[in-house]
């Protein structure tokens, strides 16, 4: 079994920053991929940001220049840096990842976390 554990969402005001965590762990032999997606209430869940195995990274496009995404491979874990933010940036953030399991012939998987609340207000 493969868990995705977020951390780090909260309240912040608008301009502020806030980090997020994900870490993985069970029976993971590598991770092709790992990132962040959102979803405001009423709205279709978006890319935020994707990270590789190879480091290619992705953004969508409301979010570049101000979040940032990199990786811990020793610890299984991606962060999401989240700078100047703002009111349309509040929604719930689930961690995603693309795992090949252990044993590999199980081939790769996609998981989901349980989302961690990020509400931008005054």
């Amino acid at each position: 079994q493969v868990q995705l554990v977020e951390s780090g969402g909260g309240l912040v005001q608008p301009g502020g920053s806030l980090r997020l965590s994900c870490a993985a762990s069970g029976s993971i032999f590598s991770i092709n991929a790992m990132g962040w997606y959102r979803q405001a209430p009423g709205k279709q869940r978006n890319l935020v940001a994707l990270i590789t195995s190879g480091a290619s990274t992705n953004y969508g496009d409301s979010v570049k220049g101000r979040f940032t995404i990199s990786r811990d491979n020793a610890k299984n874990t991606v962060y999401l840096q989240m700078n100047s933010l703002k009111p349309e940036d509040t929604a719930d953030y689930y961690c995603y990842s693309k795992i090949l399991r252990r044993p590999t012939y199980l081939g790769e998987y996609e998981y989901w976390g349980q989302g961690t609340q990020v509400t931008v207000s005054s």
